[in-house]
């Protein structure tokens, strides 16, 4: 049955695309949609300003090239795919830094307040990984101020009435509707495997409910919560990712897991101190003296070691973070060079991050927003003192697996419904969900322009998709939804009774310890076996836990052990893929396996989710997975395609070593796209 017209189904009703998640990604997504005509539910955990797209802080790269330093579009690709160590299909990186410039010109438009120059011009500050002034920012709170403005776009539309194929307003029916409070629970699939809506539960009442939707659009940000401590908000469990994937959905890439390098130690979490820091000219460093017992400004700078400099002169602070990340416990672990401390007697974890010798009117105008956040959780003046930050868990390379179509100049074919596809038909994710745009580790700043262009691309791929649908979802039988609400009510149900003698939240605290301790910066195959063990002994335990709450509303502890057992099946899928390859690449870092291995693992991980023994899961590695869109069948192999910038050795010891290879990169044959 075919629907009745693009706006409502044979059945008369309205059709809507649902997205989950209102960060960046989730409300780009939903603002092209409505661009098309496309009506939209937006879900989100918490209500959407409160998205953890709040909570980046440096900037949003673009080669706008103000400052006149040679920059371009095509040396924004050339860097990130070096800086992703080749692991990132270039076509899509291609899309994105091509329509960078005019992402941060649109959001300019839109009102974010970016930091300008005395002319008047968009300032750009240095970031990881690149030798030009290439991130627009808004002081040190962008990511605040790109998030508020998108949302303010997409409360317009949801004043804006939906209308018929005649023009006519729909009462009742707005082009967006929020569910702020929401959480997925699973995707609502037919008997073709086609994505059909989702089960949602309402975290005030509890109640759990079926939603149609022409497609779902994932834009749930990254699962850092499975390390514990991490940069990440604690609602990036990666919960709905692990659904997705545990209906079927590829998961890629999973093991690289970005480590950032200057965070604040503490006890609860593990607060971001941005690459803005660096970028504005902060110079990291350890006293050449291991048990030096004076405090950080009485040491003179003869007597500083200031080791990213001294090591990679080309790039000094501004290597890309894996590296960077290595570099500093490198000296505190293995050098036992870290920050002495003459209350224990010991060298903690921590190496000084000076801001001190830049003017104070600066800092308060471009760093002030994470200079706060210092001086109030750790009561010290970084004004005055130099900062003390270690590396700590931020970020998610890997993630769903989504397709590209790639078009005849090398970039995307915009609008085909194969971009931010998933195997699953009638599933997309953008943003840190994605595994798409970063390969074996992000360049700083462009985890926003990701997530943004990934919703700009997501959109009309969404648009076109349903234009091609044989059949609405809100033609499909109410049998269908009303079969996935029961399924999932039964299995709350389920969580309620749980009472073993396990606590959910220790065993939290057990995965996150191995995670953190074995499955981050570096990582060696007998831990790693380990931790996979540990995984197998959780898991089973998690069936055992005691449900602490049994409250009709509100019921956060409830909600936590279905996230855990989800937490639980994805450390499975970023450990596995850790232990089995056997390379160094990027953020992945394996001692035993220091070189980067091309001829074996220059290919995207492809996890698909099994049952193992004992009622755990299990993962099944693939080469090749194969979807059906619109009546085609799609096949697409782990092949990455590297033929805009040829893969080169990574190295940051001198300057310029990404850019150099351009000349040759150029004159590399297109790849035959995938059918």
């Amino acid at each position: 049955m075919a629907a009745k017209t693009a706006i409502r189904s044979e059945s008369g009703k309205v059709r809507r695309v649902i997205v989950v998640g209102g960060g960046l990604g989730g409300l780009m997504t939903a603002i092209k949609l409505c661009e098309a005509g496309v009506p939209v539910d937006i879900f989100s955990l918490v209500p959407v300003k409160r998205s953890h797209s709040v909570c980046a802080q440096g900037g949003i790269n673009a080669s706008v090239n103000t400052k006149g330093e040679g920059d371009s579009p095509r040396i924004h690709l050339e860097e990130t795919s070096y800086g992703g160590d080749f692991l990132a299909n270039q076509p899509p990186i291609k899309g994105m830094t091509d329509a960078a410039p005019g992402i941060v010109y649109m959001l300019d438009r839109m009102g974010v307040p970016f930091n300008r120059t005395p002319e008047g011009l968009l300032d750009f500050r240095r970031f990881g990984g690149t030798l030009f002034h290439r991130t627009a920012f808004a002081g040190a709170t962008t990511g605040q101020q790109l998030l508020y403005a998108l949302d303010e776009q997409v409360r317009r539309y949801e004043t804006v009435d939906v209308e018929d194929e005649n023009g006519m307003a729909i009462p009742g029916e707005k082009m967006v509707r929020k569910f702020e409070f929401w959480d997925m629970l699973s995707l609502i699939t037919d008997g073709q495997g086609v994505c059909r809506g989702i089960v949602a539960q309402d975290l005030k009442s509890m109640q759990i409910e079926a939603f149609p939707g022409d497609a779902v659009c994932l834009a749930t940000g990254g699962p850092g919560i499975i390390f514990g401590k991490s940069t990440n908000s604690v609602i990036n469990t990666g919960t709905a990712a692990s659904a997705a994937y545990q209906q079927g959905a590829c998961y890629a890439n999973g093991e690289f897991i970005q480590v950032h390098p200057t965070a604040i130690p503490a006890a609860d979490k593990l607060r971001l101190i941005s690459e803005s820091a660096r970028g504005e000219g902060g110079r990291v460093w350890v006293p050449k003296n291991p048990k030096e017992a004076r405090r950080g400004r009485d040491v003179p700078e003869s007597e500083r070691d200031y080791f990213l400099e001294r090591r990679y002169p080309g790039y000094g602070t501004l290597v890309p973070r894996d590296i960077a990340s290595r570099e500093l416990f490198l000296a505190c672990f293995h050098e036992g060079r870290g920050v002495f401390t003459s209350r224990t007697g010991k060298n903690e974890n921590e190496v000084y991050l000076d801001l001190t010798h830049i003017p104070k009117p600066t800092l308060k105008r471009k760093l002030a927003g994470i200079l706060e956040i210092y001086e109030k959780f750790v009561g010290e003046d970084p004004y005055e003192n130099p900062m003390r930050v270690f590396p700590a868990v931020h970020y998610s390379m890997g993630g769903l697996w989504v397709d590209f179509e790639r078009s005849a100049d090398g970039g995307l074919v915009h609008g085909s419904p194969r971009n931010q596809a998933t195997n699953i038909p009638g599933l997309y994710a953008a943003g840190e969900v994605d595994y798409q745009y970063h390969g074996a580790n992000r360049l700083g700043a462009n985890s926003l322009l990701s997530c943004i262009w990934g919703g700009m691309a997501a959109g009309p791929a969404i648009a076109s998709y349903r234009k091609g649908m044989g059949k609405s979802a809100y033609d499909c039988s109410s049998s269908l939804f009303d079969g996935a609400k029961k399924r999932e009510q039964d299995k709350y149900d389920a969580i309620l009774k749980m009472d073993g003698a396990e606590n959910p939240f220790e065993l939290h605290g057990e995965l996150a310890q191995h995670m953190l301790i074995d499955v981050t910066i570096e990582r060696h195959n007998d831990r790693l076996d380990k931790v996979l063990a540990a995984i197998d002994t959780l898991e089973e335990r998690s069936r055992k836990v005691n449900v602490l709450d049994t409250s009709s509303r509100m019921n956060q502890s409830a909600q936590f052990v279905r996230h855990l057992q989800n937490m639980i099946v994805l450390a499975r899928v970023i450990a596995q893929g850790a232990r089995n390859r056997d390379e160094s690449r990027g953020a992945h870092f394996k001692p035993a396996f220091k070189e980067r291995d091309d001829a074996n693992w220059l290919r995207t991980t492809m996890a698909m989710h099994a049952d193992g023994a004992n009622g755990n899961s299990a993962v099944n590695y693939v080469r090749e997975v194969s979807y059906n869109l619109n009546g085609q069948q799609v096949n697409v192999s782990d092949a990455v395609d590297v033929s805009l910038v040829k893969p080169r050795p990574r190295k940051y010891e001198t300057a310029g070593a990404a850019s150099a290879t351009a000349a040759d990169d150029k004159k590399a044959a297109p790849a035959t796209a995938s059918t």
